[in-house]
């Protein structure tokens, strides 16, 4: 079941670039402490993260050099350290898809901080690990999935990533407001969204970027207030085509009492 969420992208208005940078800027003077504190739980979670996956490599430098009689370094036989080299390998692979996984269920509930801020719904959101605990799998597919498509638009000599990087940005989106959606039915309906409107999705997400790192002019620490700008536009492009209709219905709801 789609909800109906690919007529919904069918039929949706072309978002307005500059209204939704204006709308961003308001948005997050409102949430810019939430997203902090979403950066630092982000942190906790990639610092070791980067710890687990340099850490070895690091001591391997060090103490897998080897020296002949005379202290002169000789290039080490490799075929003795391949089982080792195959494991670290598959850490760093089983590292990065957990931390993934971990960072997209932290976005999906600062997104969903975003609508209760913006449109003053009285939703409940959870804690900031909500999704990760409950939905655990489903973030999972979608981290093995991302990485996967990044990694091959890596391999096609890099151009591609330009173009996958639009609807990358809104699979989080899509997880967060369309939860009962299959992995698969988020993935399409994030490049058909990402397709339909990419210059204007692309320049959204350039600009955002750019903002989200000024705080590195602010001695550096100012980066963890801005660093999840980035997800305010993406989270408009969204209110702005598809909507919140289940909101808009509890908002009514509220004020016929």
């Amino acid at each position: 079941m789609n909800n109906g969420i690919f007529e919904k992208i069918e039929e949706a208005n072309t978002p307005n670039f500059g209204n939704i940078l204006s709308k961003s800027f308001e948005l997050f003077k409102k949430v810019w402490e939430q997203a902090l504190y979403h950066v630092l739980i982000t942190m906790v979670v990639v610092i070791p993260m980067i710890l687990v996956i340099y850490v070895p490599y690091i001591l391997f430098m060090f103490y897998g050099m080897e020296y002949d009689s005379y202290g002169y370094y000789q290039e080490p036989d490799f075929l003795q350290y391949l089982p080792y080299i195959a494991l670290y390998a598959l850490l760093v692979f089983l590292v990065v898809f957990l931390g993934q996984t971990v960072v997209f269920g932290v976005t999906a509930h600062f997104l969903q901080v975003l609508r209760k801020a913006d449109t003053g719904s009285s939703e409940e959101i959870g804690g900031y690990f909500e999704f990760v605990k409950r939905d655990f799998k489903k973030l999972l597919m979608l981290s093995l999935a991302s990485v996967g498509i990044m990694m091959l638009a890596a391999l096609l000599c890099y151009l591609p990533i330009f173009y996958v990087m639009v609807p990358l940005q809104l699979v989080v989106v899509f997880y967060a407001f369309q939860q009962e959606l299959s992995v698969s039915d988020i993935l399409k309906a994030s490049f058909k969204l990402g397709n339909k409107f990419w210059i204007i999705i692309f320049g959204l997400v350039i600009i955002s970027s750019m903002i989200a790192q000024v705080g590195i002019l602010l001695c550096i620490v100012g980066v963890f207030f801005t660093a999840y700008f980035v997800h305010v536009p993406m989270y408009y492009v969204y209110k702005d085509t598809i909507g919140f209709e289940d909101v808009l219905d509890e908002i009514k709801g509220v004020g016929s009492l």
